[in-house]
């Protein structure tokens, strides 16, 4: 395998530093990767003048430039990667399913996912859709469209009823839409299929936009109405907080393709 020795270098004295070591000596950086002092002395004056470090006195700490290192790499992935890691955490802590998917028309398409537990009869995968009004993922991006486009998706839309509690007026979807965004996050209580709670929460870019949104889905049985409340919007909330961030930092909207056919 070819490499470049002085990269990996220089790599080793950037993660030399840390909340434990925010400022380094050439000794202590030489100690602490392992390099000469000369080749340290080197490469600390070489990310010094590309503005990745700067000298106070006699020791060394990383500039905010260094970020821009982080920015790169972030600016690179899709919603669905940026989102795995904080669907990991959610279903850990929550114990339940976790998704995100976005809006194509009429429909959600699963973009990523964390697979707790079978809860519903049709497997969901990444790609799988579904009707945007009838899911918690749908209503947390309808709620934020104008109410022109939220008629049209209702008009455009196979609204064939999956459960006796599945929404069947656009007057109905308007309301369940409205609390959406007077709490932030959407609940569909097994309207999609019976014996599942779906709860989700949008993902916004750095311009504020929805995206994308997140969800946590739960067996009615095990998890009541309080329990949703309690105890899987909080993280819900925490994660899509996350997400959202992680897309602000990549200054992108997010609208770009991501190989399922929809935009991510």
């Amino acid at each position: 395998m070819e490499s470049v020795q002085s990269f990996a270098r220089g790599l080793a004295v950037i993660r030399s530093f840390g909340q434990q070591a925010p400022r380094q000596s050439v000794s202590e950086v030489a100690t602490a990767t392992g390099l000469s002092r000369a080749t340290a002395r080197r490469l600390l004056h070489t990310l010094e003048g590309e503005g990745l470090a700067r000298r106070s006195g006699n020791d060394f700490e990383l500039t905010a430039r260094v970020l821009d290192l982080g920015f790169a790499f972030l600016s690179s992935l899709s919603v669905a990667q940026l989102a795995q890691p904080f669907l990991d955490e959610l279903s850990a802590t929550t114990g339940e399913s976790t998704s995100v998917a976005v809006l194509d028309d009429t429909e959600v398409v699963y973009v990523a996912r964390v697979q707790a537990n079978r809860l519903m009869t049709v497997a969901i995968g990444l790609g799988t859709r579904f009707s945007a009004y009838q899911t918690s993922l749908g209503r947390a991006q309808l709620a934020w469209l104008p109410d022109d486009r939220v008629a049209r998706v209702w008009s455009d839309s196979d609204r064939r009823r999956t459960t006796p509690r599945t929404i069947d007026t656009l007057d109905d979807l308007r309301a369940s839409l409205a609390e959406v965004r007077e709490r932030g996050w959407a609940l569909v209580d097994q309207e999609l299929e019976l014996g599942v709670r779906s709860v989700a929460a949008p993902i916004r870019d750095g311009s504020d936009d929805v995206v994308a949104a997140v969800n946590v889905s739960t067996h009615a049985a095990r998890t009541s109405r309080e329990d949703v409340d309690e105890q899987i919007v909080p993280p819900l909330l925490r994660a899509a907080e996350g997400i959202s961030q992680a897309m602000a930092m990549t200054g992108r909207t997010g609208r770009q393709p991501s190989g399922v056919g929809a935009a991510s």
